[in-house]
């Protein structure tokens, strides 16, 4: 059976539908989050210009953090 475009997108990614805030949440209490996805977040946190300055220092921690921590 075929499937558009747009409807395995909606499928695949559902984060996307959620704000950058509860993203971010979400991404610094799972510690099992990859960097890659920590770093898109960091981004469009800075393309944020209304974003809380709160979050992004806990997501810059959680970038930094040892694995084991």
């Amino acid at each position: 059976m075929l499937q558009s475009a747009l409807s395995s997108e909606t499928t695949e990614f559902p984060c996307e539908q959620t704000t950058l805030q509860d993203q971010i949440d979400a991404a610094v209490r799972d510690r099992s989050t990859p960097i890659s996805r920590l770093l898109r977040l960091m981004s469009a946190l800075d393309a944020d210009t209304s974003a809380n300055q709160n979050l992004r220092h806990q997501l810059r921690a959680r970038i930094g953090a040892p694995l084991n921590a």
